[in-house]
C-alpha cells in the first residue's frame, strides 16, 4: 500500500501526534531479562533527539505498547513524552481513547508499528509507517516504510518526514547551529 511521495507529504502535513509502538520500533525488539527478573532494552539516541525536536515544534508524541516495562517508562519520561500507554491488550481501543482525550481524528496521527498487533491502528492512522524490518504483513499495508530498522533510527526517519513536510525541520536544525546567511 505504499504511496507516492506527494501523497505521503500531504498526509504528513496533517499530523499533530506522532505515536509509536515500542518493541521493534523504538528498540530492536530484543529484551534482556536479568536473573532478578528486571529487563533491559536499547533505545537509539537519534530517535530520542528527533522525538524531543518534534515536541519543541508543538507536536504531541506518545507510546502505545503491548508490554509494560520500567525501561520504556523511564525512557518516555526522559524524553518528556506526554502520552504513554503500556500493557495495552487491544491497541485500537486505547488509540480511540487517545484521539478522544486529545480531540484528534485519524488524519492527525502518524503511527509506526512493526508487527501484527499494530495492524488495527496502522489501518486507521492518517499516516501509517513501519521500520524496514517490520513483518511482511505490516510492510504490505502501511503508507510509508523507513529505510532504517527498529531501534536503529526508524522513528527518527518518520519524525524528519513529518517535520520536513510541515516545513519545520530547517528551524529544528537552525536551533542547534544558529541561522547563517
Amino acid at each position: 500500500m505504499s504511496m507516492d511521495q506527494a501523497t505521503i507529504e500531504a498526509k504528513a502535513r496533517c499530523v499533530r501526534l506522532l505515536l509509536f509502538d515500542v518493541d521493534g520500533v523504538l528498540t530492536d525488539g530484543k529484551v534482556l531479562i536479568h536473573p532478578d527478573g528486571s529487563e533491559s532494552k536499547q533505545f537509539a539516541i537519534k530517535d530520542g533527539i528527533a522525538i524531543v525536536a518534534a515536541q519543541r515544534t508543538g507536536l504531541l508524541t506518545g507510546l502505545l505498547s503491548g508490554r509494560a516495562s520500567a525501561a520504556t517508562l523511564h525512557r518516555a519520561q526522559q524524553l518528556g513524552m506526554s502520552i504513554i500507554h503500556e500493557n495495552v491488550t487491544t491497541k485500537i481501543e486505547t488509540y480511540e481513547q487517545i484521539l478522544d482525550t486529545h480531540g484528534l481524528s485519524d488524519e492527525h496521527v502518524a503511527y509506526m508499528g512493526d508487527d501484527l498487533l499494530d495492524l488495527p491502528v496502522l489501518l486507521r492512522a492518517g499516516l501509517s509507517a513501519a521500520p524496514a524490518d517490520a513483518v511482511p504483513e505490516v510492510r504490505e499495508r502501511v503508507n510509508w516504510i523507513s529505510r532504517a530498522r527498529g531501534g536503529e533510527g526508524a522513528a527518527r526517519d518518520l519524525v524528519e518526514l513529518v517535520l520536513r513536510a510541515q516545513q519545520k525541520w530547517d528551524a529544528v536544525v537552525d536551533s542547534y547551529v544558529g541561522h547563517r546567511e
